[in-house]
């Protein structure tokens, strides 16, 4: 299968025997334009049939794994409501994509992991973070709700009480601190975040293939019970795209200020 021709925003190599690495790259920061937030709701069916895959390594290009979703796509989704629902069934692909596939999947956090960006990296089976890497869910500081994977996953990964403090206030987390926290898997030194996590992904891909699946299937059922949850915080989080408090969330981002909400 040809992934490159299929999927051009992204890279994909095999760094070790079973492992195939998927990059993330592009736009400042890796955020995710239209195409990369596409390709991402959509790749994963189709690894499902690349032959001699036992695990996954995700990681960004340049030492950043990714800030989110770009202006760009923002302004395509607000231009039109057919790219809002493709937006929304994407966003939605983008964090069930990588829980469903029957493969172990890590991810190389460094830098920034934020949004969207954040979503994919936490919907990984591993985190590996540097300890130094920040972790923002950053939804409500743009004014819409905090949808895509934020009630799906912070509950169950760190407990209601904190999720609510680091949703809601959009507190950033380090890498040290999400580990504390039980959010990420390992944290690291900030450069051994890639060496680790692909000893991971190698030790994962010599593992019993089936055993793995099996295992990973049975343990995402967690979060299966709490798919109505998802869905109505996404579709929360979509309506709000079309209300004031984006206007201003946007404002406050381009112009590098706190948002001052009406």
């Amino acid at each position: 299968m040809d992934l490159h021709g299929r999927y051009p925003s992204l890279d994909f190599a095999w760094p070790r025997p079973g492992v195939l690495e998927i990059t993330l790259k592009g736009e400042r920061l890796n955020a995710l334009g239209p195409e990369a937030h596409r390709d991402l709701a959509r790749v994963w069916r189709d690894l499902e049939e690349v032959e001699g895959l036992r695990a996954v390594l995700l990681r960004g290009e340049g030492g950043v794994f990714s800030a989110g979703g770009s202006f760009a796509l923002i302004e395509e989704m607000r231009a039109s409501p057919e790219a809002l629902m493709r937006v929304f069934w994407e966003a939605r692909e983008l964090v069930l994509g990588p829980l469903n596939l029957s493969r172990p999947v890590v991810a190389a956090v460094e830098g920034v992991a934020v949004g969207a960006g954040l979503a994919l990296a936490l919907a990984a089976d591993v985190v590996v973070a540097g300890k130094r890497a920040r972790l923002l869910d950053g939804h409500l500081r743009l004014g819409v709700a905090a949808g895509d994977h934020a009630v799906l996953l912070w509950p169950l990964l760190v407990g209601m009480a904190k999720a609510k403090y680091h949703l809601f206030l959009n507190e950033p987390l380090t890498g040290e601190e999400a580990e504390r926290l039980g959010l990420v898997a390992l944290a690291v030194e900030d450069g051994k975040v890639y060496e680790k996590a692909l000893e991971v992904a190698e030790r994962l891909a010599r593992g019993p293939k089936e055993a793995l699946a099996h295992t990973k299937r049975a343990l995402h059922h967690w979060y299966r019970t709490f798919l109505p949850h998802f869905e109505l915080s996404l579709a929360l989080e979509f309506l709000g795209f079309s209300g004031r408090e984006l206007e201003e969330g946007l404002r406050a981002l381009k112009e590098k200020r706190p948002p001052n909400f009406p």
